[in-house]
């Protein structure tokens, strides 16, 4: 049977299933845990109960208060087995059954423990007000149990002190354990809410990027299409041109038709959205990788330390939106060394040829200890963007501290032949 989280009990303890019962209510049902639990005091009632039938059959006076009659003794212990065996039954009913033995603490010697345990169960499970009023009514019997069964040692007052202490002990650890229970539900609601909200930001910022790279792709896109038309109709006004010019458009048209096909393959299943602000202005012009000496000396003249080995075959032929994707990839990684590695120094290599893919690799020393300004505030959502602009392109990225212990962001991009 499924088991269902029901809110709208906070009294249930954590680790207590929640199933479906009879007549649509609901019942916890006992774990591993309850079990133990359970079986410890229901032993422990079990022991108390044997020591005050031995020592309500003392021959010895002074020893402790016998009844004065044997079968007040049997009957005292059948009380005391009765109330043992309810102790299986107070997860369900903890205050009923709390409140119909409770005309036993005026006598029962042998019921003192269970009733004890059954006490601290209804502080446990039900609320503080409920708690103090069973209190109230257990001192009240505590009074009545000290005049019945008086102790052959200490005065009525002392005897009567003693059984408020240990009530009270019993009322202030059951608050404790309530209070506790409740704060680690609290804490995993808590954490689960972030883990929600964690993953809501991850898709909020993968949609957002999807969004971006379709409107990068519209003005591509556009461009191959606009020479597509325009030699598509010299084509048709100028039916009577040279041969060679004509050759001339057409792998013009074959050109701009393979390139656009090739971005649009980049981009398949991306939905672009609107603007909800509706700002259409047209972006910049999108960075290639001829750009990435550029953002080398930008972020060298911000103070970064950082050496670059390019080592890639035919640069002039990489396509722009590989170009595009590689110069992402290094912006972030420098980004994220300037935030979590401030002084550090970083390392870029672009390497990579037709054929065989282009790879972009930023490393940076593990920072030691906090910095000194403090961390740059972030997103987080920097890698997420830089995983989804990768798995577009049909590539790979892995980043995290590799086996020297420094931090690493790597990339392969397919760059056909």
């Amino acid at each position: 049977m499924t088991s269902l989280a029901v809110p709208e009990h906070p009294w249930l303890l954590p680790g207590e299933l929640v199933v479906p019962a009879e007549r649509g209510r609901t019942r916890p049902r006992r774990t591993t845990r309850d079990w133990v639990v359970d079986s410890v005091a229901f032993v422990i009632s079990l022991l108390w109960v044997l020591f005050a039938t031995v020592d309500g059959l003392s021959p010895n006076p002074e020893a402790a208060t016998p009844l004065p009659y044997d079968w007040m003794v049997g009957a005292d212990t059948a009380l005391g087995l009765a109330c043992c065996g309810l102790l299986w039954l107070r997860r369900r009913w903890p205050l009923g059954l709390a409140l119909a033995t409770l005309p036993l603490s005026m006598f029962s010697m042998a019921s003192a423990i269970p009733l004890l345990i059954l006490y601290f169960t209804v502080v446990v499970h039900r609320r503080t007000a409920v708690a103090v009023a069973v209190t109230g009514v257990g001192l009240l019997t505590n009074l009545v149990f000290s005049w019945v069964r008086p102790d052959p040692v200490m005065p009525y007052w002392l005897t009567v002190t003693w059984g408020v202490v240990i009530s009270l002990a019993v009322l202030a650890w059951g608050m404790f354990v309530r209070a506790r229970r409740q704060l680690i539900v609290s804490l995993r609601e808590r954490a689960e809410r972030a883990e929600a909200e964690q993953q809501l930001r991850v898709a909020q910022a993968r949609h957002l990027e999807r969004t971006r790279i379709a409107r990068e792709m519209h003005d591509v896109l556009a461009h191959r299409i606009s020479l597509l038309s325009l030699h598509a109709g010299a084509l048709e006004f100028r039916p009577d041109a040279p041969s060679e010019e004509v050759a001339r458009a057409a792998g013009v048209i074959r050109g701009s038709a393979h390139a656009a096909l090739q971005d649009l393959r980049e981009v398949i299943g991306v939905l672009r959205a609107e603007d909800p602000g509706g700002d259409d202005a047209p972006e910049p012009p999108q960075p290639t990788l001829a750009d990435l000496p550029a953002l080398i000396d930008e972020s060298r003249s911000a103070g970064v330390r950082v050496n670059v080995s390019d080592s890639v075959t035919r640069p002039e032929e990489v396509p722009a939106a590989l170009g595009r994707a590689a110069y992402r990839i290094v912006q972030e990684g420098l980004t994220n060394a300037r935030k979590h590695a401030a002084g550090a120094a970083v390392t870029v290599d672009v390497a990579g040829g037709p054929g065989v893919g282009l790879t972009v690799a930023v490393g940076n020393r593990w920072p030691v200890g906090a910095p000194a300004g403090g961390a740059l505030p972030g997103a987080g959502t920097g890698l997420v963007g830089i995983s989804e602009r990768v798995a577009l392109a049909g590539g790979r990225l892995a980043y995290g501290r590799d086996d020297s212990g420094d931090f690493r962001l790597a990339a392969w991009l397919p760059w056909p032949a």
